[in-house]
């Protein structure tokens, strides 16, 4: 069995989380609930914890593959340097984020996952693991390698080479010269 990346986990639960405290955020403003600040301050925080997530991080081995658009959001990310590519950090930001979370029921769901968010970073930051964008690939277009065959000119189905009609230019009565001889 392979070693498991403990941070791939913890960066779908962290982001999944952030936007279940955004949406309960503002299920708690729009509802006026009795203590939508701590709403408020929900959906301030989902949007953190969103942006900060969003982008992935390079995989120790084996393809890597980016969400769309995260190339900018990398950019952000990495101009923080350790802050935010140490999964200790990320652990005991994601901590302190979801605590107000739990004084509203409308927020408690996102706090709770953002909880676990957090320990999966403690764990991935026990074994060793940390943050490292993927930088986009320049992928070279060169001529194909000389091993490549050119296509069939011939439709589907065809036959083998040597039954194969041939066409004759010289001949007046026939388009074609039939290799098997017909009988009368």
């Amino acid at each position: 069995m392979g070693k498991i990346e403990w941070a791939m986990w913890a960066n779908e639960q962290a982001l999944a989380s952030g936007l279940i405290l955004l949406t309960g955020g503002i299920v708690g403003v729009a509802g006026q609930f009795r203590g939508w600040q701590f709403a408020a301050y929900a959906i301030a925080a989902g949007a953190f914890v969103c942006l900060l997530e969003y982008p992935r991080s390079k995989r120790a081995k084996g393809t890597s593959v980016e969400r769309t658009g995260q190339y900018c959001f990398t950019v952000c990310v990495k101009s923080f340097g350790p802050l935010t590519r140490n999964y200790y950090v990320r652990a005991f930001l994601h901590a302190v984020i979801c605590v107000p979370g739990g004084f509203m029921l409308a927020t408690v769901l996102g706090c709770v996952c953002l909880g676990i968010a957090s320990i999966i970073y403690l764990a991935a930051a026990i074994r060793g693991e940390h943050w490292e964008p993927i930088v986009p690939r320049k992928e070279t277009v060169g001529p194909p390698p000389a091993d490549i065959k050119n296509p069939p000119q011939n439709p589907p189905p065809r036959p083998p080479p040597e039954t194969r009609r041939k066409r004759v230019d010289d001949l007046e009565g026939a388009a074609y010269d039939n290799p098997i001889p017909v009988q009368d």
